[in-house]
């Protein structure tokens, strides 16, 4: 069943509560009421077939509308993105560490086991951030600057004919952070002891899982969609400028 305009938003939360983050992400927050999904998204000024597209890509596996996701603007898409970035940065990656370090005082774990889980998670972070930051400062805005280009016409000289960077650069860059989330859930499921009281374990891991479907989405999303955008617009500009 997909999310359509007409649902009320509630109803769309109590369908499925795991899209609570990705709707945060819109700026929504809760206190619907009875609106519809097309109401809310107007009183927050969202765009709605952006919104049903992602939120009923997280909500269906099986639902990823390549053709439609392409006809928005890259801007868009990037908006988005960095909303996402944030979540993770700021909300998901803290909330996971301080479960981590509850371990300690909340459970009869091991200390060097919780020390062990501890410095696994803090490498993953770390390449997490890095890899983000790679796209924040770098992509995005070379993004940003084709994009502008083709709307004002103008055709640059350091770009994107230049050796400098193109969009295959980030994609040979852009590292396969979740392989290394699976190896730290693994090492939960597999080698560490559970405490006595495993609930805490069992929400951490929840909380991987959670972040691993996150991330593949996130993933999706710029592999197939922000990446073949990019290689249009740089096509259209090498032929602009080629036509000089």
């Amino acid at each position: 069943m997909l999310i359509n305009k007409e649902m009320k938003m509630a109803d769309v939360i109590h369908l499925n509560h795991h899209l609570l983050p990705i709707i945060n992400r819109f700026g929504i927050q809760l206190g619907f009421g009875e609106r519809t999904v097309q109401e809310v998204c107007k009183d927050y000024a969202v765009n709605l077939d952006f919104f049903l597209e992602i939120v009923n890509t997280f909500h269906d596996p099986s639902y990823f509308p390549l053709r439609h996701l392409r006809s928005f603007a890259p801007g868009m898409l990037i908006d988005y993105l960095q909303k996402t970035h944030l979540y993770y940065l700021k909300i998901k990656l803290p909330e996971i560490a301080q479960y981590i370090r509850q371990l300690t005082t909340n459970t009869d774990m091991d200390p060097n086991h919780v020390q062990l889980l501890q410095d696994f998670f803090t490498s993953y972070e770390s390449e997490l951030s890095a890899h983000i930051n790679r796209e924040e400062q770098r992509v995005y805005p070379y993004i940003r600057t084709l994009e502008k280009a083709l709307q004002t016409g103008a055709v640059m000289t350091d770009y994107p004919t230049s050796e400098a960077y193109t969009i295959h650069h980030y994609e040979e860059e852009h590292d396969d952070v979740e392989s290394k989330l699976f190896d730290l859930k693994n090492i939960i499921i597999k080698y560490l002891p559970s405490p006595v009281e495993s609930r805490l374990f069992n929400i951490i891991l929840h909380e991987l899982f959670e972040l691993e479907k996150d991330l593949n989405n996130h993933a999706h999303i710029e592999d197939l969609i922000l990446v073949p955008m990019v290689e249009k617009m740089e096509k259209e500009l090498i032929k602009a400028k080629s036509n000089q």
